[in-house]
């Protein structure tokens, strides 16, 4: 409460006393607060003690000392007839329109009020401060932080889930310390894991990491979650996550759903968290590896005898216990065709007879240059096609900048060929020579004088 002081006048008692100066300033007035006039809101214990005592008999006055209350605070007191928690009006605000989207596009943008702000500018013809923006912001981070510390444990039903992910670990292949990228699913019902290791993490290595765990368990579930990598998601259109095209005709070829975990809660998809890291502690100390093939079999023949057998500490079951029930709800995927060898690739040849697939490169003949070719992968090798017949054939070659050349695509082969066809018999119809007879060593005098006898000959 604001309360104005009267100005003092000359005549008032006192005055004299302050001075000339004090007389001089005496006419402006000072806003000041009263503490003592605002009725302070009590809570229920002191609320029931004010009432016990005016019970008694004591008067306003007594119980306000005896409290340490004003008394207009004790007379309010009385007057209500049962104790009422104090409730704050909320006032409206120019941001109340945008709270929604607030909430949605925070965790996106890790919930910097800085961005928020511009974009509601921007965007939503917003006409408030930043500071609004910045206040409102405030309880939505707390909240995102509190449930990253809560975790509650969200379970699925048979062949209904399966969580995806990409874990890395640095291991000796054949002596030299080499990272490969591990790729694991885990059924959210079972706990049964599939890991398989990869030199890198594109597409391509993504998908066959799925057909292959397809495989490993005869099945699919019928929802896969995902963290937002790139190979998966490619960002937000109108608020909503745009899928990487070719993944989403993956998805499709398949018949699963993809899921998304929210920005910045990772948890989500904590059994496939948990089975990167059982991996990483289980599987890999003390384990040495010739190649990246050695390194997937030794994977392999530790799931089947190690991990598919040991007691889950969640389910207090071995995996491959409760994957019987889990089977029985799995999409087949037996019989399927692949996505990759199923996947028809167009491509130019190059003015080096070559054409890129994956990273690396590959040979055509030479005159289909500036021509387009049809790729498609058929088991560990590439069919190169054109106008519907086969023109190359190339196993698939590990890592990137590779190189396939076969010598036969090449300007001079037809050339080669053509010489080959039409030269004289070979060496198998030709008598062998005897290198065992003696040559005769002759005088080079003898030469010169056959050469000067030719001479003598040719002038006359």
């Amino acid at each position: 409460m604001e309360e104005e002081v009267r100005p003092i006048e000359e005549s008032d008692v006192g005055c004299a006393a302050l001075g000339p100066r004090a007389q001089g300033s005496t006419a402006a007035t000072v806003p000041v607060f009263l503490q003592d006039t605002e009725a302070l809101v009590l809570g229920q214990q002191q609320w029931e003690a004010v009432h016990e005592r005016r019970s008694r008999g004591l008067s306003i006055s007594a119980i306000a000392r005896e409290l340490e209350l004003d008394r207009k605070t004790v007379r309010n007191c009385l007057g209500q007839a049962s104790w009422q928690p104090y409730r704050r009006e909320v006032a409206s605000s120019v941001l109340d329109p945008h709270r929604a989207w607030l909430a949605q596009r925070a965790p996106e943008v890790n919930h910097s009020a800085r961005i928020l702000w511009q974009e509601l500018r921007a965007q939503r013809g917003f006409t408030g401060s930043y500071v609004i923006v910045r206040r409102a912001v405030v309880p939505l981070r707390l909240a995102a932080v509190a449930a990253s510390l809560t975790q509650c444990r969200f379970e699925t039903g048979p062949g209904e889930q399966a969580q995806c992910d990409w874990g890395q670990i640095s291991v000796p292949l054949g002596g030299v310390r080499t990272k490969v990228h591990v790729f694991v699913m885990t059924l959210g019902y079972s706990r049964r894991g599939f890991a398989l290791g990869s030199l890198r993490e594109r597409m391509a290595d993504l998908l066959a990491a799925h057909e292959a765990a397809f495989a490993h368990f005869g099945g699919r579930c019928e929802f896969l979650l995902y963290d937002r990598m790139r190979t998966v998601v490619l960002g937000t259109s109108a608020g909503k996550p745009r899928l990487n095209p070719t993944f989403a005709a993956f998805a499709s070829h398949w018949s699963f759903t993809p899921r998304l975990c929210q920005p910045y809660r990772a948890q989500t998809k904590g059994k496939v968290e948990s089975g990167v890291k059982y991996v990483k502690r289980n599987f890999v100390p003390g384990r040495t590896f010739r190649d990246l093939e050695d390194f997937n079999e030794q994977l392999a023949a530790w799931q089947l005898e190690v991990a598919d057998l040991r007691e889950h500490g969640t389910t207090h079951q071995r995996p491959i216990d409760r994957f019987a029930e889990e089977a029985r709800a799995l999409a087949p995927t037996v019989g399927h065709a692949s996505f990759l060898q199923a996947t028809l690739r167009e491509r130019v040849v190059a003015n080096d007879w070559l054409v890129s697939i994956d990273g690396n490169r590959y040979s055509v003949p030479f005159m289909l240059i500036g021509k387009t070719v049809q790729v498609v992968r058929e088991g560990g090798s590439w069919v190169i096609r054109h106008r519907g017949a086969v023109v190359a054939e190339h196993a698939v070659l590990a890592g990137r900048a590779q190189l396939s050349v076969k010598p036969e695509h090449g300007p001079g082969a037809a050339a080669r060929n053509r010489r080959q066809r039409y030269a004289a018999p070979t060496s198998a119809n030709v008598p062998a020579l005897d290198l065992t007879r003696e040559v005769e060593v002759r005088d080079l005098a003898l030469y010169d004088q056959l050469f000067a006898s030719e001479l003598l000959e040719s002038a006359a």
